[in-house]
């Protein structure tokens, strides 16, 4: 497949997305990295680029911006499952599945800069919660409520961060297609 074959390729839906789960206690590091590094990548990722690139809309797909908001916006989610497994809960709240919170919030209206600063903020204490678990706390497993599969701390972040590069491809696609 030649590069501009790979660049042009369709991508995957999110929610037709498999995992591989049961990940060993020896992958969190990885993860951790992952999880901790979306922000800068996702800052290096947009920097420099135009107003009107980054609120561009192609069809129905959410523009730069929109992306980045939207990161943001599941912070809490992540936030809140965490917290699920700490309390022992059997299954995973639910996410909102139609993404309302990021089809209402208006992204395109706000500053950039204020959307990846609210977005660093937030995964920062994320990352200094994941950094505070203990070996018994990333062996806790709930149900993931969409997937229909248990998933251990460790997995659930594994997840997270494959989110993060789907959204962060996304937004390179965005950025490739801004010349056509």
């Amino acid at each position: 497949m030649s590069p501009s074959e790979v660049h042009s390729s369709p991508r995957r839906r999110w929610f037709d997305r498999r995992f591989e789960l049961g990940l060993p206690r020896e992958a969190f590091p990885d993860i951790l990295e992952r999880v901790r590094g979306t922000p800068a990548r996702l800052e290096e990722r947009v920097r420099g680029l135009t107003a009107s690139v980054l609120v561009r809309r192609i069809g129905e797909a959410w523009s730069i911006q929109e992306n980045v908001g939207h990161l943001f916006d599941l912070e809490g989610l992540w936030a809140g499952r965490l917290d699920d497994f700490l309390q022992g809960a059997k299954q995973l709240r639910t996410a909102d599945l139609q993404n309302r919170k990021t089809h209402e919030a208006r992204h395109n209206e706000r500053p950039l800069e204020d959307l990846l600063s609210a977005f660093r903020s937030a995964r920062l204490t994320t990352v200094e919660r994941l950094e505070a678990l203990g070996q018994a706390d990333l062996d806790r497993t709930a149900l993931h409520p969409r997937l229909a599969q248990p998933m251990s701390v460790i997995d659930h972040f594994f997840f997270v961060a494959e989110h993060d590069d789907h959204h962060l491809a996304a937004i390179g696609g965005l950025i490739r297609a801004r010349s056509t």
